[in-house]
C-alpha cells in the first residue's frame, strides 16, 4: 500500500512539473530601448484589393461580387504572391473568365471574373490592386536575448481601405528625419524622412493591433538596458518619451503620465501629456511617425508611444511594454 501511494505521489509530481501554463513568456528582464528612427515595408499576404473601376460602362469586379478590403489569394486555384504574379496568371489564361479565390473578414470565398477589353483590345480586370506598404515609424525594443524587436504599439493599416494588412513578410530598415511638420488641433503632423531599403536591419513576422514584430538581424546596438516594467509598477507623474527630430539623433523628452488604465486591453494603457518645452516648440505634440517611440521611467521601459488624442496633439497613449513583448514571442 505504501509503494502504491508512492507510485501515485512520484506520477503526480511528475504531471504537476511538465503541465507549463499558457501564459509564461520568456522575454528578458532587461531589454534594449530603442528610440531609432526606422523605415518599413510590409508585404501583403496574396494581392489586397483597393478599389474597382468600370470598364467600357461595365463593372467586372462589381459584378463579380469582388470590392476593396478583399484580398485576391488565388487565380483559377493557383496561389498569387504578389502584382506581377498575378497578371501572369491572368494574362496566361485563354479565357475570359476568371476563378478568384479570395479573403474577406478572415472567410475564404470564390467568385468568377470576367475580363473584358479596353479600346486598346487590352483586357481589364476593373481591379485597383496593391501588395506592399512602405512608411516610417520608431523602434520600440529589442530583447537582447531572443533578437526579438518591437516597433509602432500599433498596427499598419491599408490606408484605402483602414484595414489591417495581413501580411506575408516584410522589412525595417535604416531611416534619417529630414524635417518636421508640426501637429495642430484636429491635424496631426509628422516626420520627414529619407531612406536606403536595401539597407535592412530587421524582417518583420507579424504586423498586430500592438505593433509590427521580428527578428533584428544586424548586429546588436551598444547600448544600456532597460528593466521591463510591469503594469503595476507605473506611476502616475514624469517620464520620458525617446525619438528622433533630426537626423539619426535620439533625444529625450520628458512627459506626465497622467492615467493608467490597469485593465486588459491591447493598446491605448495609459495616458500622457507632453510637457518638454523643446519638443513642443520644434512639433507641437505628437506627430505621426513617433508611433513606438520608447517610453522609460527611472530604470524601467514601460510602453511606447501609440496614439495622439486628435483634439489635443500635447496628449497622447501609450501601450504597455509587456503587452509589446508577448506579442513579439506569439
Amino acid at each position: 500500500m505504501i509503494l502504491k501511494n508512492f507510485k501515485k505521489t512520484v506520477i503526480m509530481l511528475l504531471l504537476t512539473f511538465f503541465i507549463i501554463p499558457l501564459n509564461v513568456f520568456a522575454y528578458s528582464d532587461r531589454i534594449i530601448v530603442g528610440g531609432e528612427n526606422i523605415g518599413i515595408t510590409l508585404n501583403s499576404d496574396g494581392v489586397l484589393i483597393v478599389g474597382i473601376y468600370d470598364v467600357d460602362g461595365k463593372s467586372p469586379a462589381a459584378d463579380a461580387g469582388l470590392k476593396a478590403g478583399d484580398t485576391v489569394m488565388t487565380i483559377n486555384g493557383k496561389d498569387v504572391d504578389n502584382i506581377e504574379d498575378m497578371a501572369a496568371k491572368i494574362n496566361n489564361l485563354a479565357s475570359e473568365d476568371i476563378k478568384v479565390g479570395y479573403m474577406r473578414n478572415g472567410k475564404e470565398k470564390q467568385t468568377t471574373l470576367k475580363l473584358y477589353k479596353d479600346e486598346n483590345d487590352v483586357y481589364k480586370t476593373g481591379l485597383y490592386v496593391k501588395d506592399s506598404v512602405t512608411g516610417i515609424g520608431t523602434l520600440t525594443f529589442i530583447d537582447p536575448e531572443t533578437k526579438l524587436f518591437g516597433a509602432l504599439g500599433h498596427e499598419i493599416q491599408e490606408q484605402t481601405t483602414d484595414k489591417l494588412l495581413e501580411i506575408k513578410d516584410g522589412k525595417i530598415f535604416n531611416s534619417t528625419v529630414t524635417g518636421v511638420i508640426p501637429s495642430n488641433d484636429g491635424n496631426p503632423g509628422e516626420k520627414q524622412a529619407k531612406y536606403n531599403s536595401a539597407d535592412t536591419t530587421g524582417d518583420v513576422d507579424e504586423n498586430t493591433t500592438q505593433g509590427i514584430f521580428g527578428k533584428y538581424t544586424k548586429e546588436l546596438p551598444n547600448k544600456d538596458t532597460y528593466k521591463v516594467a510591469k503594469p503595476s509598477d507605473i506611476k502616475t507623474g514624469t517620464a520620458y518619451i525617446l525619438t528622433v527630430l533630426n537626423g539619426n539623433e535620439i533625444k529625450k523628452y520628458e512627459v506626465n503620465i497622467t492615467k493608467v488604465n490597469k485593465q486588459d486591453q491591447k493598446n491605448k494603457n495609459f495616458v500622457f501629456e507632453i510637457v518638454d518645452k523643446e519638443l513642443l516648440d520644434k512639433t507641437n505634440g505628437i506627430i505621426q511617425g513617433m508611433s513606438g517611440s520608447p517610453i522609460i521611467q527611472g530604470d524601467y521601459i514601460i510602453g511606447a508611444v501609440t496614439h495622439v488624442v486628435v483634439d489635443n496633439p500635447h496628449k497622447g497613449y501609450g501601450i504597455f511594454i509587456t503587452n509589446m513583448l508577448e506579442e513579439a514571442e506569439n
